[in-house]
């Protein structure tokens, strides 16, 4: 009796909490999984904005009609007239981790194995942009449309290691079921195992409207000022479905299941009633005959009093959980607008070139509307809640760049980009688990063949503050080198064509959570995009 009774204290007390874990978990990750389809810049930002940039990454210090993104200032220096230029990319970007955690070994589609791999694609198939400049005397008009963050959906088909944790933990738990059952004088469920089916898509937008005008002060000098507007949108689809307990009958459903369990505790109230009414009784035969109680029994009666309130608490909790047994279905909507200013500054002397442009913090709040109204114990959720607005500024950037002409047609070229990432407001303040913001270090050359066609590549070495608690599986960037090379040839006076290839190439990120038993993850992505240009001088 009374060992059974410690056991079903301690037991459903770790239980049903962690039931309630498992269903808000999965809430959480299945919306918190976010798409960020970059391909160069920092954690929430896009800088491949052209496809001279996938032809040759360090424009910073580069005069063209592309540097109405990365050297506004410098766009003075080209002829005047009107300028247009349109871009379309295609980006495909694969996200895999590698998790390690020895309850996967319970799941029904793990093989027995203590690792899985889960995978997310993401394809962004329109990137587009545009930039256009209007060159008079010594002011450029100028007007960028771009889409410097997000850019696509990603899914995850088998869920996420992070949640499918949770579940395995829950399983793992149960197998310890069959001794309250035991001790309660009823069948052992043989629970073992379980099994799920989970589903995420995540689409994201932010379109970002640059208005500004550039001055050219002498012929060596000139400044730009702007203002951005970024707009963002963002959906994130969830479903978990099919959640099953392996028992010794073979694989019931989550529904069933909790059938299964309310009937266990509604016998060990029963159960707990009756032996607490017999104790009762006897404390008052004992009282009635003016002597002192025996201190076992009133030790009894206070373990079942605290058994009975235990199981009391799981009652009202598995009413609370019925409402998950058929699965769950999210969606929830994101949607803000920030404004910043652009400033930038271009000079030139002999044979160099050299430029630096400085985008202010954009502050952004993403109003959601969502399935998920009431407040949640788990932090996480309550990002999604319907009306929130949630703190996801766009980090302050500094670029500067130098280019060197070495020959009429042969151009060498150098940047650096910093990303102020910890002086942003993310949700939870995230921002502060970073080491510190991102630094880019980016080179190239530029190759004019003859008077219509030109040649270029670059490279770019990307290194993010990451630390063991900022990773996690719901959104991740990891360290990353790429490449880009491509071609331009003018078809005539007025009209250049643009084509670019860029790559890049991911690190592993490992994180060791518990040593014994090994929980550990390693995060890697892909990521090629495909560019395609048109430029018309007027």
């Amino acid at each position: 009796m009374n060992n059974g009774d410690t056991f079903a204290t301690n037991f459903y007390k770790v239980l049903f909490k962690d039931m309630k874990r498992l269903i808000i978990a999965c809430v959480s990750v299945m919306l918190g999984a976010t798409l960020q389809t970059a391909t160069a810049g920092g954690i929430l930002t896009n800088t491949n904005q052209s496809i001279n940039f996938l032809r040759n990454p360090a424009r910073d210090a580069a005069i063209g009609l592309d540097g109405v993104y990365s050297n506004p200032a410098g766009v003075a220096f080209l002829p005047e007239g009107f300028h247009i230029a349109f871009n379309w990319q295609y980006a495909h970007q694969t996200r895999t981790i590698h998790s390690t955690n020895p309850v996967f070994a319970l799941g029904r589609k793990n093989g027995g194995l203590d690792t899985k791999t889960f995978e997310g694609v993401a394809d962004a198939p329109i990137i587009p942009s545009l930039q256009a400049a209007w060159n008079k005397g010594d002011w450029s008009l100028q007007f960028n449309f771009s889409v410097p963050g997000g850019g696509g959906k990603c899914e995850f088909a088998d869920g996420l290691g992070s949640f499918e944790s949770v579940v395995g933990s829950i399983a793992h738990q149960l197998t310890g079921l069959d001794q309250l059952a035991t001790a309660l004088g009823q069948p052992a469920p043989g629970v073992s195992g379980y099994d799920m089916d989970g589903y995420m898509q995540g689409r994201q937008y932010y379109f970002g409207f640059q208005l500004g005008a550039a001055y050219k002060i002498n012929e060596n000098l000139s400044v730009y000022g702007g203002l951005r507007l970024l707009y963002g949108s963002a959906t994130y689809k969830a479903k978990i479905s099919n959640i099953q307990v392996k028992t010794a009958g073979g694989y019931v459903n989550f529904g069933s299941f909790m059938q299964s369990a309310t009937a266990l505790v509604d016998g060990g109230l029963s159960y707990v009633a009756s032996n607490l009414e017999q104790v009762n009784a006897g404390i008052a035969q004992y009282e009635a005959a003016g002597v002192p109680v025996p201190a076992t029994l009133a030790a009894t009666k206070a373990q079942l009093e605290a058994t009975n309130a235990t199981l009391m608490g799981t009652s009202d909790n598995l009413n609370a959980l019925q409402k998950y047994s058929d699965g769950v279905n999210l969606l929830c909507n994101q949607s803000g607008v920030g404004v910043a200013p652009v400033i930038g500054v271009d000079y030139r002397f002999g044979q160099f070139n050299v430029a630096a442009k400085y985008e202010f913090k954009t502050q952004m709040h993403m109003k959601n509307e969502s399935t998920v109204n009431e407040a949640s114990e788990i932090a996480a959720v309550n990002k999604f809640r319907d009306g929130e607005k949630i703190d996801e500024d766009s980090p302050a950037q500094l670029a500067v760049g130098a280019q060197w002409s070495v020959t009429d047609g042969v151009r060498l070229n150098l940047g650096y980009h910093h990303f102020f990432d910890k002086n942003v407001n993310w949700y939870n303040d995230t921002q502060k688990l970073l080491d510190h913001g991102t630094n880019e270090y980016l080179g190239g050359a530029e190759w004019d063949v003859n008077d219509r066609l030109t040649v270029s590549g670059g490279l770019q070495l990307t290194r993010y503050g990451l630390t063991d608690e900022y990773m996690n599986d719901m959104s991740f960037v990891v360290n990353s080198y790429s490449f880009g090379f491509g071609v331009g040839y003018k078809v005539s006076d007025k009209v250049t064509i643009n084509a670019a290839y860029f790559q890049t190439n991911y690190e592993d990120y490992d994180r060791v959570t518990i040593e014994q038993p090994r929980i550990s993850d390693s995060f890697t992505r892909t990521n090629r995009v495909l560019g395609l240009g048109c430029q018309v001088d007027f």
